[in-house]
């Protein structure tokens, strides 16, 4: 693991390696969000039904 990770930034360089796991990490953080605002909207629109 570490001699491939090695490989990668002698490749491609450190910023953009920095890049990919940032992008990796903040897609799982986006993906929940966008859950959590969907689920959030619903409840609105059930609570605005009710009136």
């Amino acid at each position: 693991m570490e001699l491939d990770l090695m490989q990668l930034v002698a490749n491609l360089g450190f910023p953009a390696i920095v890049t990919m796991y940032l992008l990796v990490r903040i897609e799982g953080k986006l993906d929940g969000l966008s859950s959590s605002i969907n689920s959030l909207s619903s409840n609105i629109n059930e609570l605005n039904n009710k009136k």
